[in-house]
């Protein structure tokens, strides 16, 4: 059946292939506009691809065996009026609300936390430090939270409200010096004097939180002395079955409602998101970005379609004289309408295949500068970007030249004679 297309329609094709090389400016200008939208469709998938991968991945990092317990104001984000109030603070989950989930079948470990700010010094060197207050339970919840040298606060410490800090590698660097022993010296914070107890590993950033630039401190510690409260903002449990979290989470929600005196769904005070609904919800978000990024790209495909058109209705008033002499040797209407038709879908699909060797070269450029420069994004080629951008831009072919080819085939000889 192809076969048969093209030798029937194989004339209209050379004549179509023998006008573009003809008109190499012409066809430039016409191709440049599909080359750039095939070019940003390429990089702009592959981009939300690497980002939603690179995302997922440093979530992943955390574990898919922890559940998070957050504050939330009753009924945000359900009315206006709610939405007003989700600008204040609750207060009502508390430590031992930690400790009553700690003591739930499937719950192997609990930690509670808080975060604040304070200015820190040592010596004649000041940093503003972001304190990241926790239970001592916090290296087992979180795996990934490792010891370059000292050791982490304990239970009695955070009990007895220790004047004791675990630095980041990035916060020991900028008190002391990069590589410093910094165990055993004492900073000052909010005019008392801190032990440094220990310093993290390098861990980096995972969600665009940087760990090195922390300073953990016992919760009950930042609570008390340095934040004067007596809340905590979160905590994370640490599941022993992963298989069972369903349960465990509608164990935590019943037991949370029964401590907060909660009888309505609508009146919870706390939210609950595990691992797996934290990776869904990313997904899902990340994935409608992708989507708007594409929609958006796409309409400079659509101008490229635009100047397709343009420059075909150019051609078609130029070559007037030669559609007359064509139909007047016999050529159809059928053949001059595939002949302007062709030389749009040659110019559509070159301009793909272009913009596809581009944006796979681009892309690889760019996986190699994010490389360089330490944030570990790679942006991932997709079947699916590649199919997107070669279909769209044969599809733009077709609706922009039609217009035109038609035009072209509805000439009379006479007609077009007349006015050469």
């Amino acid at each position: 059946m192809l076969y048969r297309f093209f030798s029937r329609h194989a004339q209209s094709f050379l004549f179509a292939l023998r006008t573009i090389l003809a008109h190499k400016a012409r066809t430039f200008l016409a191709l440049l506009g599909v080359v750039i939208g095939v070019l940003s469709i390429i990089v702009i998938a592959s981009f939300g691809e690497g980002v939603r991968g690179f995302i997922l991945g440093q979530i992943s990092s955390f574990g898919s065996d922890f559940i998070q317990i957050e504050t939330q104001v009753p009924g945000a984000g359900q009315s206006p009026s709610g939405q007003a109030l989700a600008k204040l603070t609750i207060t009502t989950l508390k430590i031992s609300d930690a400790e009553a989930v700690r003591k739930l079948p499937n719950v192997a470990e609990v930690y509670a936390g808080n975060i604040g700010q304070e200015r820190a010094s040592y010596r004649g060197a000041h940093k503003r430090i972001l304190l990241f207050g926790t239970s001592a339970s916090a290296p087992i919840v979180d795996p990934n939270l490792k010891l370059e040298s000292g050791r982490f606060y304990t239970e009695d410490e955070d009990d007895g409200l220790a004047q004791v800090v675990v630095l980041g590698a990035d916060i020991r660097d900028a008190l002391f010096g990069p590589g410093s022993t910094a165990v055993g010296e004492t900073i000052r914070i909010k005019g008392q004097g801190y032990k440094v107890v220990g310093v993290l590993a390098r861990r980096g950033s995972v969600a665009f939180l940087n760990f090195d630039e922390m300073t953990y401190v016992p919760v009950q510690t930042l609570q008390k002395k340095l934040l004067g409260i007596n809340h905590i903002a979160f905590f994370t449990a640490k599941m022993t079955d992963v298989s069972r979290e369903t349960e465990t989470i509608a164990m935590i929600r019943e037991t949370l409602r029964k401590r907060h005196d909660i009888t309505r769904p609508d009146r919870e005070d706390f939210v609950i998101t595990s691992a797996r609904e934290a990776q869904e919800m990313v997904s899902t978000i990340l994935g409608a970005m992708s989507m708007l990024l594409l929609f958006l790209t796409s309409i400079s495909l659509l101008v490229g379609g635009v100047g397709i058109m343009n420059v075909m209705y150019v051609s078609v008033a130029e070559r007037t004289s030669e559609i007359g002499l064509r139909k007047a040797v016999g050529a159809s209407s059928k053949n001059v309408l595939w002949q302007f038709l062709f030389e749009a879908l040659i110019i559509t699909t070159l301009g793909g295949a272009l913009g596809i060797l581009l944006g796979v070269g681009l892309t690889v450029g760019l996986t190699a500068l994010f490389g360089a420069l330490g944030y570990g994004l790679e942006l991932s080629f997709t079947l699916q970007s590649f199919l997107l951008g070669a279909g769209f831009a044969m599809l733009v072919g077709v609706v922009f030249g039609l217009a035109p080819a038609y035009r072209a085939s509805r000439l009379s000889p006479m007609e077009a004679l007349r006015k050469e």
